[in-house]
């Protein structure tokens, strides 16, 4: 897999990784990690949310 970049990415990707002591790939992996993560939470968080609330939002209506 190729990861194409803007150049301002690429600077943050960069600085990123040295901070951190690691690779740019392996800063990226983490990212991609968090942000799949993340996104996870966030879905289930909607998810019990519409299940928890939805009933009362469709009479509301």
């Amino acid at each position: 897999m190729t990861l194409r970049l803007t150049e301002e990415e690429d600077l943050a990707l960069t600085a990123t990784a040295e901070r951190l002591g690691i690779s740019k790939q392996e800063a990226a992996r983490e990212a991609i990690r968090v942000f799949v993560d993340e996104r996870a939470h966030f879905e289930d968080v909607v998810r019990r949310a519409v299940d928890r609330f939805g009933p009362v939002l469709d009479r509301l209506k």
